[in-house]
């Protein structure tokens, strides 16, 4: 089979303007960038059309190191509806220039399953990711001339908080000292950078519903604290605007199209086990408003992604899917049964039996948040139908539908009976009223202890001290009615990523706390989970190169 990069250069694509009037949407809306991409105003959203149009999210099994192929299937999905007749749309995440050079290459879906132009979409694509980039850094640098400016009136903070962010793996970064050197190089202080989707900044883009909106919440960011235990904001910086006109073209969602031409919106790109891992409210209403079916995404395993995903996402939008797709695979199954990775394209029967432990527990979370679930299995060339049919009977004794999805190697044609079943159970057995984790009134710590004892199973939770104070300053500033945002590790329902499996009762440690005032959430930082990764040894960018004028290597 050909690679993916090789595929998605053999599609013939449509030009964007087509794309668009394919949805109905006005030429002289439409902001090309290029030939194959453009940007369309979140002013088009027609919240009545959203009401009708039927969303369907698409989560998966805990991750492990030999994927599960998520996007993949969300785009075969959308593929197979459009092929029975249905006006089907995607709703996905930005890649991120990290993973893209570091761990895994592009992150464009997969096979003959991807939206495209792949290559620009791995890369700069429309340039949101450095408008958030450097939104975030020139608040910070803004906030170190204030603080150099006025030392002479004895304006001093007690805390700094606001960081730095870079959308590269860059481990040296984590922990830095700034304004060494002359005093005209301003004042020393220790500093460091995070990744740029676990930036507030980006938190902000995917939840704004509109300019006034991300204005405000930029405005409400707290920067640092004062000797008085103050909060000190990008509105006492008197910058909210500044910041705005900055971010204000990466607000609207970028249109482009899958390898069989079917529309897709493609904005903002904050990472699930950092961030709150879904793609912006504005793009999923705006596909919402142009398709009858919806197919959007959450990052990583339903504990993370899924579960802010209602808790966050859907709190603050109204937004309400009709499905829940979960999307598992043999060799994941295998991975959480204990079969060694070498080992997982094998036959054993007895190791996928022991990975349903992980299947089961995203099953009944989800049906917990109300969902109705059909489980998405993504099918690889190694699988045999007898391990097929034992996780197909294993859903049937779990009370939840089972699907096949070949879209990797067959389009949208492999994934006409997974539309048609999607279809039929949307309009038989809808999911019902969402039901969260928690209740906005709830204190902090206690909406903490409900996700990590109902979702993942911990049996107590850890605060330290410092996560202690923090959280007493946050509810003592207002914060206290904001939902939580816990980052943790994406390879297990614990803190410990070699915790596979279904692991119950442990210990769930809380180090820290971060609070996003302008996010309107509250990041609870669990265990040894870093936002600022790090490279592997062989880094995907050794992969990487142009030749004879083609990308190779981001797949």
């Amino acid at each position: 089979m050909k690679s993916d990069i090789e595929i998605a250069r053999s599609v013939k694509m449509k030009k964007i303007s087509g794309i668009a009037e394919s949805l109905g949407i006005p030429e002289e809306q439409v902001e090309p960038y290029g030939r194959y991409m453009a940007k369309i105003p979140y002013g088009l959203i027609d919240e009545e059309k959203v009401k009708r149009s039927k969303l369907i999210l698409v989560t998966a099994i805990t991750a492990t190191k030999a994927g599960i192929g998520k996007t993949t299937a969300s785009i075969g999905l959308a593929l197979g509806m459009n092929k029975i007749g249905k006006k089907a749309v995607l709703a996905l995440r930005e890649p991120s220039l990290g993973p893209c050079f570091g761990l895994k290459g592009g992150a464009a879906g997969g096979g003959y399953a991807q939206v495209v132009p792949m290559e620009k979409i791995n890369l700069h694509f429309t340039g949101d990711f450095h408008a958030v980039t450097s939104v975030h850094n020139m608040i910070a640098a803004l906030l170190d001339n204030y603080l150099y400016q006025h030392q002479a009136e004895g304006f001093a903070l007690k805390e700094i908080l606001w960081k730095r962010v870079l959308d590269v793996n860059d481990r040296s970064l984590r922990s830095i000292v700034t304004g060494l050197g002359p005093r005209t190089n301003g004042l020393p202080q220790e500093s460091g950078f995070d990744i740029t989707p676990a930036s507030e900044i980006m938190a902000i883009l995917c939840l704004s519903k509109d300019i006034e909106d991300a204005r405000r919440r930029i405005g409400n960011i707290v920067l640092g604290r004062t000797f008085d235990d103050k909060p000190f904001t990008v509105n006492d910086l008197g910058i909210a605007g500044a910041m705005t006109v900055l971010l204000k073209d990466a607000l609207n969602p970028n249109l482009v199209q899958t390898t069989e031409n079917t529309p897709a919106f493609v904005h903002g790109g904050p990472f699930a086990n950092i961030a709150h891992g879904c793609n912006s409210i504005v793009a999923t209403k705006t596909a919402m408003t142009f398709g009858d079916y919806v197919i959007t995404e959450a990052g990583f395993g339903a504990d993370l992604g899924a579960e802010k995903f209602f808790n966050i996402k859907c709190r603050k939008s109204g937004l309400k899917p009709a499905l829940t797709m979960l999307v598992a695979t043999l060799q994941g199954l295998k991975m959480h049964g204990d079969v060694p990775l070498d080992k997982i394209k094998e036959p054993d029967m007895e190791g996928v039996k022991r990975g349903f432990a992980n299947l089961d527990r995203h099953i009944r979370n989800l049906q917990g948040f109300g969902q109705t679930v059909l489980v998405c299995f993504n099918r690889f060339a190694s699988d045999t139908e007898e391990e097929i049919e034992l996780v197909r009977r294993h859903c049937r004794e779990m009370g939840v539908e089972f699907g096949l999805n070949d879209a990797y190697a067959r389009g949208g044609e492999g994934a006409t009976d997974l539309a048609e079943q999607v279809v039929r159970i949307i309009d038989e057995n809808p999911s019902g009223p969402l039901k969260f984790t928690y209740g906005d009134d709830e204190p902090v710590k206690d909406k903490i202890e409900a996700v990590a004892k109902k979702i993942y199973g911990a049996g107590s939770v850890v605060f330290s001290s410092t996560a202690l104070l923090k959280i007493a300053s946050a509810e003592a500033s207002g914060a206290d009615r904001f939902p939580v945002c816990i980052a943790k590790t994406q390879y297990s329902f614990s803190q410990d990523a070699k915790k596979y499996g279904a692991p119950q009762g442990f210990e769930f440690e809380i180090k820290d706390i971060v609070l996003n005032g302008g996010a309107e959430m509250i990041v609870a930082i669990a265990g040894d989970i870093i936002r600022m990764p790090g490279l592997p040894k062989s880094p995907q960018a050794l992969r990487i190169d142009l030749v004879d004028g083609q990308i190779e290597g981001l797949s």
